[in-house]
């Protein structure tokens, strides 16, 4: 291997959306830094299985008044 090319490995503090913390070995950050998370799997859709529409632009909205002949649910 290379010398001098590979990021430091060390340990980081991980903060879950619900406050938790938990240590494990990162290249992100410095030691000791503390990662908040936005999203994880308390939070995320794919796992807790409640999903929710986000109308972005109005792109929702006119995706359901482009296919409302079709029967969809809007």
């Amino acid at each position: 291997m290379k010398q001098d090319i590979h990021p430091e490995y060390h340990t980081i503090n991980v903060e879950m959306t619900d406050g938790s913390t938990f240590q494990t070995c990162s290249t992100w950050g410095k030691e000791g830094d503390t990662l908040k998370l936005d999203i994880d799997i308390k939070s995320h859709p794919a796992w807790t299985g409640v999903h929710r529409l986000m109308d972005s632009g109005g792109q929702l909205a006119k995706f359901n008044k482009r296919f409302a002949d079709f029967g969809l649910k809007t």
